[in-house]
């Protein structure tokens, strides 16, 4: 059985990818790139001022549906103030999974708050929150409009569901939560742009809402994130914060609090707005890759395609293959049998509670984020490999 589920899942990513060379997550470059880019070189904005950062922001609120956006450098500063804008103090504790990239912990940290990490589930790989629910109802108590940790006295400030993978956690359930324990949402909408939970664009829900646009993002800047939120105070308080708190003046340089250089650059914005305009068809050729998959894998025993979630939109950024738990043995024989065949493909992370520097933190029990780690494998799923062919 061993050698043969091996085989079947190369065969399977081979015949899904056309059988070539195939990364994991490559940019498309195929619009206005070259030309928004010459536009910023020839007029000489550059750097953190130019229209084109004002643009990607107007566009991403047009397109997610949010009020307001604020461009920054990356994801992971996104983040970082999305935590501080929502209240999050030194020495809180932020409710985060324990599936999940590294950046959500640090973000946390970043705020010299202390990372809680939570339990997943297998439908959408977000957090579980009917055992969340029971873990709050045992293990934190509601006092003068807090969450207290009756273990470790600290305030629980903040929630951080993060949509693993593109697929959408369930908020409604996640909304009623934070509100009986008073709890902000912070989403890490990071990988699910082009997503969607019942007919609302993920990073919209909850108090704020974070994106990424690495280069290995459904679309990219080369480096970049944004906030999104439905609040004015909110986002006027995240652009001071990401433009170092400078006070508005023609020619003074004054600035009224410690806050960061998290400004995104006009070469970046301006390669933003030439991939938000393909975004459509990005979608539209990472949906047909999921369907070969799914035909390339019908069938197979001992391993599953992870689809999306009911009532949602998932932007499928990486296709994921889920083994059963008879056959997690053979994670790393497909890893290494994948990639000798020239066809990338990658675990999911370590989880946040075995790294060195999150060792010590408090955790619910993780069943569930323990087995998944174990079970994951991310294929191929540059957009490209879902063109339609021509006869």
């Amino acid at each position: 059985m061993t050698s043969s589920l091996v085989e079947q899942v190369v065969a399977a990513v081979s015949r899904a990818t056309g059988g070539a060379s195939a990364p994991l997550h490559a940019p498309r470059f195929g619009g206005n790139e070259l030309a928004y880019l010459k536009e910023c070189l020839d007029t000489t904005f550059v750097s953190s001022v130019g229209p084109f950062v004002d643009r990607f922001e107007r566009e991403l609120a047009e397109y997610t549906g949010a009020k307001h956006a604020v461009a920054v450098v990356n994801g992971t500063a996104a983040l970082h103030v999305g935590l501080l804008v929502a209240g999050v103090k030194p020495g809180d504790e932020v409710l985060v999974p324990a599936l999940t990239f590294v950046a959500t912990a640090n973000a946390v940290a970043h705020s010299n708050a202390v990372p809680h990490f939570v339990d997943s589930c297998e439908s959408n790989l977000g957090i579980d929150v009917p055992a969340l629910r029971d873990y709050l109802t045992s293990n934190a108590e509601r006092r003068d409009g807090l969450c207290i940790n009756r273990k470790t006295g600290r305030v629980i400030r903040a929630v951080v569901p993060m949509h693993t993978f593109g697929h959408p956690v369930e908020l409604d359930d996640l909304l009623r939560l934070a509100q009986d324990f008073n709890l902000a949402i912070v989403e890490d909408a990071a990988e699910s742009l082009g997503s969607s939970y019942r007919g609302r664009h993920t990073g919209t829900i909850g108090l704020v809402g974070t994106l990424s646009f690495n280069g290995n993002k459904t679309i990219t800047t080369g480096g970049g994130g944004a906030l999104l939120t439905n609040d004015a105070d909110l986002a006027r308080r995240a652009k001071h914060l990401t433009t170092t708190a400078k006070l508005p003046h023609r020619w003074e340089f004054r600035h009224d609090e410690v806050a960061f250089n998290y400004r995104l650059p006009n070469l970046n914005a301006a390669l933003g707005c030439a991939q938000l305009e393909q975004l459509p068809l990005f979608l539209a050729e990472k949906r047909r890759l999921y369907e070969k998959y799914r035909e390339a894998f019908a069938g197979i025993e001992g391993a599953r395609l992870l689809g999306e979630p009911a009532d949602c939109v998932s932007n499928f950024w990486l296709q994921t293959l889920l083994l059963d738990e008879a056959s997690a043995s053979l994670r790393d024989p497909i890893l290494a049998a994948t990639n000798d065949a020239g066809l990338m493909t990658r675990p999911a992370w370590a989880a946040m509670h075995t790294l060195a520097a999150y060792r010590d933190c408090p955790r619910m029990p993780l069943p569930v984020a323990e087995s998944l780690e174990r079970r994951i494998i991310n294929l191929p799923s540059s957009p490209i490999l879902g063109a339609e062919i021509a006869a």
